[in-house]
C-alpha cells in the first residue's frame, strides 16, 4: 500500500534530514509524517504524529538519540527504531533497543533499501490473497515497460542505476539491485556478485579465474560476468545435479 509506513526524520543536523527524506521519496511505501531536529521535539512530534517508525539520529545536542529511543519505548504506540549515525561504535547499544536497522552516514541506497524492506517485512500486513505478479515493471522516462522474469538474462549495478538486460533490450531502473533482487524471489535468479544478478536458465559455462573467483557465461552471449569466490560454492549448488 502506498504510503503506508509513516516516518518521522529525526537530525539535528538539516543537510542530514533533506537527504535521507530525498532518498526516502523514491519509497512508496514510506511516507514523510513529519522531521525534528532535536531530541526533546523528536519526543513531542512522536507523541502528536504517532509514526510507525522513526529515523533517528544517534549524535544530538542535550537529549541523544539513545535517549529518545528509551522514552518512546512509553508511548502507546511504539515506533520502530532505524539509528542513523556516521559512527558505527553505537551499534552494540542501538541493538538493546530493538532497532530494526543502523544505518551509517554517509547513506549507502542499497543498505537503505536492506533497512525499508526489514521495515516492510516488520510492519506491513502479509497480503497471502493476492497472487504474485508474473511481470517486473520498469519505468522509462515517458513509459513503463512489462518484463517477463524469463526472458531476463542478469542485472548489474553501475553508476548509480540499476540495468536490466533483456534479449533484445537494456533497460535502465532507479531501484537498488537489492530491490530487484526481492521482486525476483521465486523466480531463477542468483546473486553471482556484489553488483550482479544472473537468471539461471541462461547459465552456460563456468570458468576458473584467480584467487578462487570464476567467469560465467551465458547462453548467446560474448560477456564474461564475474563470480565472487564467496558465491561460487553457492551458485554451483545451485546449478549441479
Amino acid at each position: 500500500m502506498m504510503g503506508s509506513i509513516q516516518a518521522l526524520i529525526v537530525d539535528d543536523e538539516r543537510f542530514s534530514r533533506e537527504e535521507l527524506i530525498y532518498l526516502l521519496q523514491s519509497y512508496d511505501s514510506i511516507l514523510i509524517a513529519g522531521e525534528a531536529d532535536s531530541g526533546e521535539k523528536a519526543i513531542m512530534k512522536a507523541i502528536q504524529l504517532q509514526p510507525d517508525v522513526i529515523f533517528l539520529d544517534v549524535e544530538m545536542p542535550k537529549m541523544n538519540g539513545m535517549e529518545v529511543a528509551k522514552s518512546v519505548q512509553e508511548l502507546r504506540k511504539v515506533p520502530a527504531i532505524v539509528f542513523t549515525t556516521a559512527y558505527p561504535d553505537f551499534a552494540v547499544e542501538a541493538f538493546r533497543h530493538e532497532a530494526v536497522d543502523y544505518l551509517l552516514k554517509p547513506f549507502d541506497e542499497e543498505q537503505l533499501g536492506d533497512a525499508i524492506a526489514r521495515l516492510e517485512k516488520k510492519l506491513q500486513p502479509v497480503e497471502t490473497t493476492v497472487s504474485r505478479p508474473s511481470k517486473l515493471a520498469v519505468e522509462g522516462d515517458d513509459e513503463i515497460h512489462y518484463l517477463s522474469p524469463a526472458d531476463i538474462l542478469y542485472v548489474y549495478r553501475e553508476d548509480r542505476l540499476t540495468k536490466i538486460v533483456g534479449k533484445d533490450h537494456v533497460y535502465e531502473s532507479k531501484w537498488t539491485l537489492k530491490q530487484v533482487e526481492e521482486r525476483l524471489k521465486g523466480f531463477s535468479f542468483f546473486r553471482i556478485h556484489k553488483s550482479y544478478l544472473v537468471n539461471l536458465q541462461y547459465v552456460d559455462r563456468l570458468t576458473p579465474w584467480f584467487n578462487g573467483a570464476y567467469q560465467l557465461e551465458l547462453k548467446g552471449r560474448n560477456e564474461k560476468l564475474s563470480v565472487s569466490r564467496n558465491y561460487v560454492k553457492g551458485l554451483r549448488k545451485q546449478l549441479e545435479l
